[in-house]
């Protein structure tokens, strides 16, 4: 289903696939594809998960004007070309590199779009083929190595470095995606109306983690995304929208 906030139009497409558009047609998509989600190849490991996460389509909307990656894990190059319009900007980690994946992929640079490379601190603006435009700041997105989310010798899936989570400003209303992270501290000192919450756990924040951080953001709504599309990444939706909502926060799932 679609979520309406704030005028924006909110649809979580699976794993972490998000499309938003403003009132004026300005389309973002966040790390758009992988694991069938957008070919419609995608088959839940577990029936629980079937009933929490969206139907696969067979998607080639090609009405981006911005499309926002992460980091490698969340890379994909048709996924991309499926979404991109022809005047897309495509906003990329400077960690990601196709040559570094363990799939094939195109290199961004080889997309035919502005490909447009960030740091995890960084601001730009980008304007859409029709007019309108979005702030777009990136933050650090990684797992400490002293925190919860470590492997059994010490090293982390995602280390600092290599990717970054999404700031968006569309029409005055402000979008957060962490994008595979732990719940960092400074996550809580920004100024956040939509937050997107990765509830997976596992290899980043867990529901109870994302919950913590919707309190401290106190967002106008939460939203959770990036569960279920895997056996390792199953959490418990309703539990999470119990836990935010108790805390005195909106809360919408957007599973099917």
């Amino acid at each position: 289903m679609t979520i309406r906030h704030d005028g924006l139009t909110v649809d979580w497409l699976g794993y972490a696939t998000v499309r938003i558009e403003t009132p004026d047609g300005f389309v973002v998509y966040l790390d758009p594809g992988r694991y069938g989600v957008l070919t419609g190849e995608w088959t839940s490991d577990s029936s629980d998960a079937a009933a929490a996460h969206p139907e696969p389509t067979d998607y080639h909307a090609r009405d981006a004007d911005l499309v926002c990656v992460t980091h490698g894990h969340h890379y994909d190059s048709d996924g991309v070309e499926r979404v991109a319009s022809e005047d897309a900007t495509v906003v990329v980690h400077e960690a990601v590199s196709a040559d570094e994946l363990d799939r094939d992929a195109d290199a961004p640079e080889s997309l035919p779009y502005d490909v447009v490379r960030v740091s995890d601190d960084d601001h730009r603006v980008v304007a859409g083929a029709d007019g309108g435009s979005v702030d777009v700041w990136t933050v650090a997105a990684y797992n400490d190595p002293e925190g919860p989310y470590t492997r059994a010798d010490g090293s982390v899936v995602h280390p600092r470095g290599e990717g970054c989570g999404f700031l968006l400003s569309l029409d005055g209303t402000t979008v957060f995606w962490p994008g595979d992270s732990d719940a960092h501290d400074g996550f809580s000192r920004l100024d956040v109306s939509l937050f997107l919450a990765n509830i997976s756990g596992s290899v980043c924040m867990d529901r109870h983690d994302a919950a913590d951080l919707a309190a401290a953001l106190d967002p106008d709504l939460v939203l959770p995304v990036h569960y279920n599309t895997l056996d390792f990444l199953e959490a418990d939706s309703g539990a999470f929208a119990s836990d935010v909502a108790k805390r005195g926060v909106p809360v919408v799932l957007d599973e099917r």
